[in-house]
């Protein structure tokens, strides 16, 4: 892949990420005024579209693969783009919540083209720069996730329907701007047949499983993202209940954090594979996520939690050595097929992770019994040590078998 490709390629999952965080800031009053309940009932039904989006990206993952392992990446990634827009755009016009329940659940199938997206370049990348390549693609994507809900939420100050209304445009812009300059990737020689009893997240982890460091890597992805979900779900509650943050300051760190990840995914993650290796930048970086965690859950000011952030955004050098590591070892024809594995172990830690975290937050937040609103970040670090010990004895084994990566 030419880097010009590869550029527009970023540009487009920054846009589809971008296009998804527009819509976070209206969906409190947008859910209110659909619902005439209160904000706390809203909550719950904001909980639930998120449990949709994340289930229909699980199950769709595998399938979204594995029809750009048929057809190619240009055309699947496009056609879900556009397809992505064009929900936007009706549930601009959503007159219930059942409406927007089955816009959030056409949402999560589109959304999957994350798996497109990433086979591009194990198709056309040489396997030892790949590291790099899928560190901008997450640094796109973390740039399209904090600068999304940041515009969104001054478009939503003239409209709860207007941020829908952008993120469509958004997409319809993605969708012409890839038509013009994005390249297929993937040669039909290369292609294979659709098969239905793989593109599905237990034929595909199946599948998956054959190959032991892949597997590995699956599990150690499982427990980092679930872990993750500490910060996704209770990161407001938690700064509000101990610090007193107001929502400028959330949304504040919030943006720092995903400025970081841009930094640590999109420009240093390249270097530090090419410097220190795959293996070793894998299992050193995701090493500093259990001190972050940690210091998250017991900080005693905003400053240590800053410290914490800074910490944690480390192990964002992870995950693109470990889709280097991946690559490789999975056939050329069943690049798609891994990415969609991932997507499904991610999008599966999204729907169990949101009601663990706020269980256990809820639980030491309560005043009347014990004080503790860090526990979900004391969980999150046990999980993290977990997915260290995992990866560490993933990659050991594989040095013994081939060798050093």
């Amino acid at each position: 892949m030419i880097d010009r490709n590869l550029l527009v390629l970023a540009s487009i999952v920054f846009i589809d990420m971008a296009g998804i965080g527009l819509i976070v800031p209206v969906m409190p009053s947008l859910i209110q005024s659909l619902t005439g309940q209160g904000l706390d009932q809203a909550a719950t039904w904001g909980g639930w579209l998120l449990f949709t989006y994340a289930l229909m990206q699980f199950l769709f993952a595998p399938v979204i693969g594995g029809l750009s392992d048929r057809f190619g990446r240009r055309p699947v990634l496009l056609t879900t783009l556009a397809l992505l827009g064009v929900d936007y755009a009706l549930m601009a016009m959503a007159p219930s919540l059942a409406w927007l329940f089955v816009g959030r659940a056409i949402s999560g199938v589109m959304g999957a083209s994350y798996a497109a997206a990433n086979s591009c370049i194990a198709d056309s990348i040489a396997a030892e720069r790949r590291g790099a390549a899928f560190g901008m693609l997450g640094g796109a994507g973390a740039a399209g996730f904090v600068l999304g809900p940041a515009i969104g939420g001054l478009i939503g100050q003239f409209g709860d329907r207007l941020p829908f209304v952008a993120a469509a445009l958004l997409c319809a812009t993605g969708v012409i701007f890839g038509w013009w300059r994005f390249e297929e990737t993937l040669d039909p020689a290369r292609r294979r047949r659709f098969d239905p009893f793989r593109s599905n997240p237990l034929g595909t982890i199946g599948r998956m499983a054959r190959l032991p460091l892949v597997i590995g890597c699956l599990g150690a992805i499982f427990l980092m993202q679930l872990a993750s979900q500490a910060q996704l779900s209770v990161w407001a509650y938690y700064g509000t209940a101990k610090f007193a943050w107001t929502p400028a300051t959330t949304g504040a760190t919030i943006a720092l954090f995903g400025v970081l990840l841009v930094l640590t995914q999109g420009v240093l993650s390249g270097r530090a594979i090419a410097r220190f290796g795959p293996v070793r930048t894998a299992t050193v970086s995701l090493a500093f996520a259990v001190p972050s965690f940690l210091i998250l859950a017991f900080a005693p000011s905003t400053a240590v939690v800053l410290v914490g952030m800074v910490i944690g955004c480390v192990p964002g050098l992870c995950f693109p050595a470990m889709q280097q590591l991946m690559s490789p070892r999975v056939p050329e024809d069943a690049q798609g097929e891994l990415q969609g594995a991932i997507a499904s172990t991610i999008s599966l830690t999204a729907i169990i992770g949101p009601p663990l975290m706020t269980g256990v937050f809820a639980a030491y937040a309560d005043a009347q019994g014990p004080f503790f609103p860090g526990a979900p970040f004391v969980l999150a670090a046990g999980l993290m040590a977990g997915a260290v010990a995992v990866l560490a004895v993933t990659l050991s084994r594989h040095a013994r078998v081939e060798g050093p990566a």
